[in-house]
């Protein structure tokens, strides 16, 4: 396992985790922090013990406050460009991660840690997380992907109006928008999510990593193409060990046994 400055990577049981620890900064995503992100996911990519991969932040008060103001304010255009090009590589390699992604928001998740929380699979927040896209009061627009993700998460309605009035929002106003999947007590928080990765990972690890590929690809496409898509797939597990083994339990009765991928 790799050592990192700005983040820790555990695995237990099968489930990756995925630390941003940078406490003083609030977990302030810098160019630094991005790199190492980069890092992390190329390694639980290449890894055969990470089944899901769970990421969060160190500390009570946030999962990630936002990017790194005293880094970005400074810029030119051009540097301005380039660290929104950064960041956006980074989230799009974690949320093409072939590992399926849960999001554990534990406190503040505002600008780039609301896009980094968007870049996951789905999210579970603490009772005292607060969800927002302020860059607007910064002069500036998301740059990690925050006007396309949240769009299509929560409709272009709700995105907009979250993005042009850069207000913050409490857990349970994200949880009624669609933004989390379930609010839960900070305690409760890793168990929450502990449960739903081991909920994943006793499923085909191929048919969950295609099921992944599928509905994202899917929805970039018309529902016809997205149903062939879908047909596509369905028809090419029919060779697998994974469907053999997947219904020959069913139809008797007894647990599966999947093979890693």
């Amino acid at each position: 396992m790799k050592s990192y400055k700005y983040l820790s990577l555990s695995v237990e049981n099968g489930v990756g985790t995925l630390k941003i620890e940078r406490p003083k900064m609030l977990n302030a995503l810098s160019t630094g922090v991005l790199e190492e992100i980069s890092k992390a996911i190329d390694e639980v990519s290449s890894r055969q013990d990470i089944d899901v991969l769970l990421v969060t932040g160190t500390g009570e008060r946030a999962f990630v406050a936002g990017a790194d103001i005293a880094e970005m304010k400074d810029k030119t255009v051009f540097e301005g460009r380039t660290f929104s090009e950064i960041g956006n590589d980074v989230f799009l390699k974690l949320s093409t991660l072939r590992q399926p992604t849960i999001a554990c928001v534990n406190g503040f998740a505002l600008g780039g840690g609301c896009e980094l929380a968007l870049a996951c699979d789905m999210r579970i927040a603490s009772d005292n997380a607060k969800f927002g896209q302020p860059e607007v009061g910064l002069g500036i627009i998301p740059g990690f992907g925050g006007t396309q993700r949240l769009a299509r998460l929560v409709g272009t309605g709700i995105a907009k109006e979250l993005i042009f009035t850069g207000k913050i929002v409490s857990a349970e106003d994200a949880l009624r928008m669609g933004l989390v999947n379930k609010v839960v007590s900070f305690d409760d928080l890793q168990n929450e999510a502990m449960e739903l990765a081991n909920q994943i990972k006793k499923n085909a690890p191929l048919a969950v990593e295609l099921s992944k590929e599928v509905i994202d690809a899917g929805i970039e496409m018309s529902l016809s193409n997205g149903l062939r898509l879908e047909a596509e797939v369905f028809g090419s597990l029919f060779s697998t060990k994974d469907q053999t083994e997947g219904m020959d339990a069913f139809i008797n009765k007894r647990k599966p046994k999947f093979e890693k991928n």
